[in-house]
C-alpha cells in the first residue's frame, strides 16, 4: 500500500441509466472516464443533497446544462456524500471545479452562483468555447 501499488477503495453509487439529461450525473467509478476526458471541458458541482446552498443552486445548474447542451462543455454534478474520487478534496458545499480539457488538475470556481455569471465565466474560460468563438469570428 505504501508503495502506491494498491488503489484505495472509494465509495460509489451505481451509474444512472440513462444519463443523458442536461446535467451529467457523475459517480465515483465513472469520475475518471467522464471528468478526465481530454476532449471535454467539464464543470462539476460537488454537492450534498441536504445542503441548502446546493438546493438553491440546482435550478440554475440545470439551466446551465441546457444552455451548453450539444457543445463540448459538460455540466455535471457529483453527490459527495455517496461518492468519492481519487485526488478530490471537498471542504464545503457546493464546491464548483472546472476541469478544462487542457488542465485536468482542475480550477476552482469562486465567482457568483448565478446563471449569467456561470455562463459568462465558462464562455471566457472553456477552451472548446474559445475555439468556437475564434472560428466564428473568422467567418
Amino acid at each position: 500500500m505504501l508503495s502506491g501499488n494498491v488503489k484505495p477503495h472509494l465509495k460509489s453509487q451505481a451509474p444512472p441509466e440513462p444519463n443523458d439529461g442536461p446535467v451529467t450525473v457523475v459517480v465515483g467509478t465513472e469520475f475518471e472516464k467522464l471528468v478526465m476526458d481530454p476532449t471535454k471541458d467539464v464543470l462539476v458541482k460537488f454537492y450534498a443533497p441536504w445542503c441548502g446552498h446546493c438546493k438553491a443552486l440546482a435550478p440554475a445548474w440545470e439551466e446551465l446544462g441546457t444552455h451548453f447542451a450539444g457543445k463540448d462543455v459538460v455540466i455535471a454534478k457529483f453527490d459527495s456524500t455517496e461518492n468519492e474520487a481519487e485526488g478530490v478534496e471537498v471542504e464545503s458545499y457546493p464546491t464548483l471545479i472546472f476541469y478544462p480539457r487542457d488542465n485536468k488538475a482542475g480550477v476552482k470556481y469562486e465567482g457568483e452562483r448565478e446563471l449569467e455569471a456561470l455562463k459568462t465565466w465558462l464562455q471566457e474560460n472553456a477552451p472548446s468555447l474559445q475555439e468556437g468563438a475564434a472560428a466564428h469570428d473568422e467567418l
